[in-house]
C-alpha cells in the first residue's frame, strides 16, 4: 500500500483546487490499472494566515508501487499546480511499504497530523520527520506544501470522525467563467437528500452553498454523512437542463463537519490567537451591535457570577491569572445573518458554551449552547397598596409611591420573558466553516436547533 499526500497547489487569484490535483492523481493511477482505496480530504488549522479558503490537504491511498505513485503525482503537480503564483508552493510526500499502510502510519506522523488542525507547523520539522520515516519528498518553490502533505499522509490515523464530500468538476474550457447551475433542481435535490447530505443550500438566504464562487475547477461540492445521498444530489442537479455538463467526479472522505479544529478543556484565560476552542463561559455584557452589523458580547469565566441586571461592571478587567476576572469578546459577524439574533438574545448571567476561532483576542462564534438562562431581571417595584409603579426617591434613596406613602429600598427581581430556549445554536449554512460540525449530525450534549 502506498499513500501520497499533496498540498498547496492552488492560488487565491488564479484558482485551481488541491482536490482536483488529488482527483487527477487518483484518476491517472486507475487508468494504469491500479486500485485506489480512498482519497482523503483533510482540513487543517483554519486560522493559518497563508492558506487559501479551506486549507485542504489531500492524500491518495493506492496499491500502486511507490515509484509509479511518485512519478504520476509529480507529473500531475507539474501540469496542474499554479506554480507561477508566488504564494503557491506545492509539496508531495509519498509513504510506501509497512509505513505506507494508512493504518500503520508511524505514531509521530499521526500526531503531526492531529496537531496540524490545531497548531502551526514548521516546514523544517515536517521535512525532518518525513526523512526519519523514510518518506519520499518533492517540493516546488519554498516547499511549504510539504507540511500539509505530511499531515494528509497521517490523517487517516489521526482522526476518527469522517464525513463525505462528493465533487463534480467542470469542463476545462469553462474554468474561470460563471457557473450554470439549475437552482430549483439543486434545492429539490438538497431537500430530498437531507439530512444525509447537509449544507448544500441555505434555505433562509437562498445561497447555493455547494457551488463555489472562485475560479476553481469545481462545479458542485456536496457534503454529508451518506455518500450515496451526496452523489444523488449531484446526479439530480447535473441532470437538469439548466446545469452545465460535468467533466469528472470524485468522492472524498474528509474530516469536514467534525469540529476537529476545536480545542477542549481550555478556559477563557487560555485562549490564544490563530486557534479554535470550545469553552464554557458566562455572558458578562449586554450584546452590542456595532458598525457593519457585527454583534459583540462580553464573556466571563465559567465560574463567574453575574446577577440579575448584571453588566460589564459586574466583572473586573482582564487578569490572565484569574479566569473568573477575564472578559473576552465574542463576535457574530454580519455574514452569519440571523444567527446574530440568537446572540442578541443573550443576557448577562446566561451560562453558555461557545465555539470558534480566536483572532486579535476576539472569539469568532461558530456555534454556542445556552446552558442555563437568566429567568429574572431587576425592575422598578410596584406599590403594594395601589399596584402602580413606584418612582425614584432620588439617587441611592430607593423608590416610593407619593400617593400611598409607601417605599422600597431598590429594584426587585421580576420574571424575564425569554424567546431563546436552552440548547445549541449555529451559524447558517451560508456562513459555515468547513470544519464546523452542523447540529443536524447529532451527538451534541443538549437539545439542538439546526439551521437549514
Amino acid at each position: 500500500m502506498t499513500v501520497v499526500g499533496v498540498d498547496d497547489t492552488d492560488s487565491r487569484v488564479t484558482g485551481m483546487c488541491t482536490t482536483f490535483v488529488a482527483h487527477s492523481i487518483a484518476t491517472a493511477l486507475r487508468d494504469r490499472g491500479h486500485d485506489v482505496d480512498r482519497v482523503v480530504l483533510a482540513r487543517l488549522n483554519p486560522a493559518v494566515k497563508h492558506k487559501t479558503r479551506g486549507n485542504a490537504a489531500l492524500a491518495v491511498h493506492t496499491d500502486a508501487p511507490v515509484a509509479v505513485v511518485r512519478g504520476v503525482a509529480s507529473e500531475v503537480v507539474d501540469d496542474c499546480a499554479q506554480v507561477d503564483a508566488p504564494e503557491t508552493n506545492p509539496g508531495l510526500v509519498v509513504a510506501a511499504g509497512d509505513p505506507g499502510d494508512p493504518d500503520a502510519i508511524p505514531d509521530a506522523v499521526a500526531a503531526f497530523a492531529a496537531d496540524a488542525v490545531h497548531e502551526l507547523h514548521d516546514l523544517a520539522d515536517a521535512r525532518e520527520l518525513a526523512s526519519e520515516c523514510g518518506f519520499a519528498v518533492e517540493s516546488w518553490g519554498d516547499g511549504r506544501g510539504v507540511v500539509g502533505a505530511l499531515a494528509a499522509v497521517g490523517a487517516w490515523r489521526a482522526f476518527e470522525d469522517w464525513t463525505t464530500e462528493h465533487i463534480a468538476y467542470r469542463e476545462r474550457e469553462r474554468w474561470g467563467t460563471d457557473r450554470d447551475v439549475d437552482a430549483d433542481a439543486l434545492f429539490d435535490a438538497a431537500d430530498d437528500a437531507y439530512p444525509g447530505a447537509w449544507d448544500t443550500v441555505d434555505r433562509e438566504t437562498g445561497d447555493l452553498v455547494c457551488v463555489p464562487r472562485t475560479p476553481c475547477p469545481i462545479l458542485l461540492a456536496v457534503r454529508g454523512d451518506d455518500p450515496e445521498a451526496c452523489r444523488r444530489v449531484v446526479d439530480d442537479t447535473v441532470g437538469a437542463d439548466g446545469t452545465e455538463s460535468v467533466r469528472s467526479r470524485e468522492t472524498f472522505v474528509t474530516n469536514q463537519g467534525t469540529d476537529a479544529h476545536l480545542r477542549t478543556g481550555a478556559s477563557l484565560a487560555d485562549l490564544g490567537d490563530d486557534r479554535a476552542y470550545r469553552v464554557d463561559a458566562v455572558v458578562a455584557t449586554t450584546p452590542e451591535t456595532r458598525r457593519g452589523g457585527h454583534v459583540f458580547v462580553g464573556l466571563a469565566g465559567g465560574d463567574a457570577v453575574v446577577g440579575p441586571g448584571g453588566d460589564a461592571t459586574a466583572i473586573p478587567a482582564v487578569d490572565a491569572a484569574d479566569d473568573e476576572s477575564v472578559v473576552r469578546e465574542a463576535a457574530a459577524f454580519e455574514p452569519t445573518k440571523h444567527f446574530r439574533d440568537r446572540v442578541r438574545s443573550l443576557v448577562p448571567g446566561d451560562r453558555v458554551t461557545v465555539c470558534g476561532e480566536v483572532s486579535d483576542g476576539t472569539l469568532k462564534l461558530e456555534k454556542f449552547a445556552l446552558r442555563e438562562r437568566v429567568e429574572t431581571e431587576l425592575a422598578t417595584p410596584d406599590c403594594p397598596d395601589c399596584g402602580r409603579s413606584m418612582k425614584s426617591a432620588g439617587r441611592d434613596q430607593g423608590y416610593r409611591c407619593r400617593d400611598c406613602v409607601t417605599s422600597a429600598p431598590g429594584k426587585v427581581e421580576a420574571p424575564l420573558e425569554r424567546d431563546l430556549e436552552p440548547g445549541w445554536y449555529e451559524v447558517p449554512p451560508c456562513a459555515r466553516r468547513h470544519l464546523a460540525k452542523p447540529l443536524v449530525r447529532g451527538g451534541f450534549d443538549a437539545s439542538t436547533h439546526p439551521e437549514r
